[in-house]
């Protein structure tokens, strides 16, 4: 449908397809138009067509107006400076005792090449587990989680037949399990920060607040103020462990094989972070540090436009809605805003990876054409764990290449995207590897 959007000039195309009426959005505004208009008596944000029983009724995304603001606003103490600088100690940790693991098995394996893919994937999901819930996680519930995650992640892409035996509803049932533990992650979380505990984890920087509300209302005489349940807190934890798992697993193969296509790109980004940190240093990166990478920055924020791991962001038309002056969405329609499309909109070569265009102060195309950068969505849904993702995505970047050699392993239609959901290089970003520094 999209190269249907593409030749109708009118930025969309609407067509039945599996049972189903879908409005594909090419144009950046139209994009726009959906956004904006997440409300009852318009479009539903749903994540996923069958998101509902995969993520949960009560998950964020489909929560609406003063609910959806109060919800987002107990969030955000997790992504502060402060926590972020918290969590970039715990992601290098992880990141480094992966590559260390790589490294060894490609010089194990005769420096054969090895897809990365699946190491990101499972590097991803340690990371992420640790950043949002790690002090509460015993061996059994790490071990039950990882589990629990990949037949989860099995239903995302099965037919949605909710049925014993099949896919989907394992996947449904592994999602119960898990919002069921990170439930329990939070009740311990809870009881440690009104202990006068030190935040250690995501879970902690929103819980520390949140605790005083709940301790407040009740010294009132009130109820609990709403979201703030155990159960709650687990669906958005939910929600920050896939969006940090699989979307970010995208990017880092994009971004392997974006730097690996443009050795000028990679060289600049070496030379910059030789001059903050070496890995002989026996330090961390500090959150000071990430701060002062502005090339690499600019290269993660390229990264994301130039292969944005979500393409597509679906919504459920809850009635019909005029979109333009010539045409109404359907009530019941699945429409489908394209990111990708939108993040070729507008700026100059779209097709090249240049990140000179987010990092020249004479260029400045993020202010220029910020309305085409959608990977993150729009109004009041976008993604509020945006930053922690470019955060993530610049300290692997500066550790990967200053620790480690690597070159693609070139075969046919290896750069060709798969969508799984997300979009992946159809050979797992197959590399040959190699130490690179010397401790």
């Amino acid at each position: 449908m999209a190269a249907q959007a593409k030749e109708s000039g009118i930025g969309l195309a609407a067509d039945w397809l599996f049972g189903y009426f879908i409005v594909f959005i090419r144009d950046s505004e139209l994009s726009h138009r959906v956004f904006a208009n997440v409300r009852p008596d318009a479009f539903q944000l749903t994540g996923h067509p069958f998101g509902r029983k995969l993520w949960g009724a009560d998950n964020i995304i489909y929560k609406f107006g003063d609910e959806h603001k109060e919800l987002r606003r107990r969030i955000a103490p997790n992504f502060t400076s402060r926590a972020l600088s918290t969590y970039a100690a715990i992601q290098q940790r992880v990141i480094l005792a992966h590559l260390r693991r790589w490294l060894d098995r490609s010089a194990a394996a005769g420096n054969k090449s090895m897809p990365l893919l699946v190491p990101f994937r499972d590097m991803n999901l340690e990371t992420s587990q640790a950043v949002i819930v790690g002090p509460y996680l015993t061996e059994e519930t790490t071990e039950m989680l990882h589990k629990d995650y990949s037949i989860f992640i099995g239903g995302i892409v099965a037919v949605p037949v909710d049925l014993p035996g099949f896919v989907f509803r394992r996947a449904r049932l592994a999602g119960e399990r898990l919002r069921r533990l990170l439930a329990e992650c939070a009740r311990e979380s809870k009881a440690r920060m009104r202990a006068g505990g030190e935040p250690e984890c995501l879970a902690d920087y929103g819980i520390q607040e949140m605790v005083r509300h709940i301790d407040e209302a009740a010294n009132a005489g009130l109820p609990p103020p709403a979201n703030t349940a155990d159960e709650n807190v687990a669906s958005y934890l939910f929600d920050f462990l896939f969006a940090a798992q699989d979307n970010v697993t995208s990017l880092l193969c994009s971004a392997v094989s974006a730097l690996e296509t443009h050795p000028d790109v990679l060289a600049r980004v070496r030379a910059e972070v030789a001059t903050i940190w070496s890995p002989e240093s026996g330090e961390l990166i500090t959150a000071e540090m990430i701060q002062e990478m502005k090339y690499t920055q600019a290269v993660a924020r390229e990264v994301v436009r130039h292969r944005p791991p979500g393409p597509l962001a679906p919504h459920i038309a809850l009635q019909p809605f005029q979109l333009t002056e010539w045409y109404t969405v359907p009530k019941g329609a699945m429409v489908f805003p394209s990111v990708y499309e939108s993040s070729f909109q507008g700026f100059h070569s779209p097709e090249t990876f240049d990140p000179d265009r987010f990092f020249s102060e004479s260029r400045r195309e993020d202010v220029a054409y910020k309305r085409n950068f959608l990977a993150f969505g729009a109004g009041a849904h976008q993604c509020v764990g945006q930053r922690y993702a470019l955060y993530h995505l610049t300290l692997f970047i500066a550790l990967f290449v200053t620790v480690a050699e690597f070159q693609r392993d070139r075969t046919e239609r290896c750069d060709e995207l798969l969508y799984v959901p997300t979009i992946v290089p159809r050979d797992g970003c197959a590399v040959y590897l190699k130490q690179r520094c010397a401790s």
